[in-house]
């Protein structure tokens, strides 16, 4: 799983050559979601042959693909392997994670990561591409045409943001979904209010909610609640959104100027870092932490039992203060201040 355009069905082509022994098939194309309508395991079996390896790209695209995944997989499981893709988590409309409870792994693919071209183009490179990459991200196609980067991030929003979210019932309004990202787009490293949306983008309260969910379940964003145990003054059910890919916000918003020259040069740096941070292996429970008298930290994170706090500042020259009812209360057994001149170390 992972958004359109991030390199699923090329890193597949080079696993899966299109060989005699592998059919590749497109939910994409109309064709193929017609000759996988049926549920009949005669049907599905014939569309197979003698082939050993499935590959169904674009599966979500496909009526009831979990039900019609399961069936080969029960019929065929033993002699055949099936793998598929979604530009969209497969859940987004039910469609695959409840009938294939307990008989798939699931494997997520962001952009490709700063450690990622650190190890293709060296640290000092790849430190030095640091303002350009906070401008155009690090999906594939951009970071292999870096000449063209602004004209191809363009055409893969205005073809391909929205596809999948427009493909679900009860979604139209492809304008306020463009309304909604860039309202998101401003407010980076703050806290959202859904009221506050409702209103810039002109929506009900229940369909922010919606979109909101259809975004993240599209890879295009993702959210980071607020850490609470209950003390009194803490925010305890907000949410801050944060875009996994920077070169999206960008075009988003229509701003390209460079990043050193911008009031949201901060905003983008904390957006950068914690993107990267969803790149990593490692399994964590993540959020940022505020009181209702302002007191912030941007990323608080759990792992194995440890609790880690990280100050992200794009100039600053000194490690900044943690609010001290933090420290008492919850005692991080680590705190990381990162900056623009030492935040590789995070990855590397």
């Amino acid at each position: 799983m992972g958004a359109r355009q991030v390199g699923k069905t090329t890193l597949l082509r080079d696993v899966f050559p299109n060989n005699d022994g592998t059919l590749w098939l497109n939910g994409d194309y109309e064709e193929t979601r017609a000759m996988m309508s049926s549920e009949s395991p005669q049907v599905l079996g014939s569309i197979i042959g003698d082939k050993k390896i499935v590959v169904i790209d674009e599966a979500q695209r496909i009526e009831n693909i979990g039900l019609k995944l399961k069936i080969i997989q029960d019929v065929y499981g033993k002699e055949i392997q099936i793998i598929a893709t979604g530009s969209s988590s497969f859940d987004l409309a039910n469609k695959i994670n409840e009938p294939l409870t307990g008989r798939k792994w699931e494997y997520q693919m962001l952009p490709i990561s700063f450690k990622e071209m650190v190890a293709q183009n060296g640290l000092i490179s790849e430190c030095g591409n640091l303002l350009n990459r906070m401008m155009y991200g690090y999906c594939p196609d951009i970071v292999t045409h870096p000449e063209t980067a602004k004209d191809r991030l363009l055409q893969l929003v205005e073809d391909n943001l929205y596809k999948d979210i427009l493909s679900f019932d009860g979604v139209q309004k492809s304008a306020k979904i463009t309304d909604l990202l860039q309202a998101l787009a401003f407010q980076i490293g703050s806290q959202v209010s859904i009221n506050e949306l409702a209103n810039t983008v002109g929506l009900d309260n229940k369909t922010i909610d919606k979109y909101l969910s259809l975004l993240e379940k599209s890879y295009i964003i993702f959210r980071l609640p607020s850490y609470s145990r209950n003390l009194r003054n803490e925010l305890k059910t907000s949410n801050k959104y944060y875009f996994y890919d920077l070169g999206v916000r960008n075009v988003v918003i229509g701003d390209f100027r460079p990043i050193n020259m911008r009031q949201d040069a901060g905003s983008v740096f904390e957006n950068f870092i914690i993107a990267e941070m969803q790149k990593t292996v490692e399994k964590r429970r993540q959020y940022f932490w505020r009181t209702k008298q302002g007191q912030e930290i941007d990323y608080v994170y759990e792992v194995n039992g440890d609790l880690i706090a990280m100050e992200i500042k794009w100039s600053e020259k000194r490690n900044p203060r943690l609010p001290k009812r933090f420290i008492e209360e919850y005692n991080p057994s680590q705190v990381i201040h990162v900056n623009r001149n030492n935040f590789y170390e995070l990855f590397i």
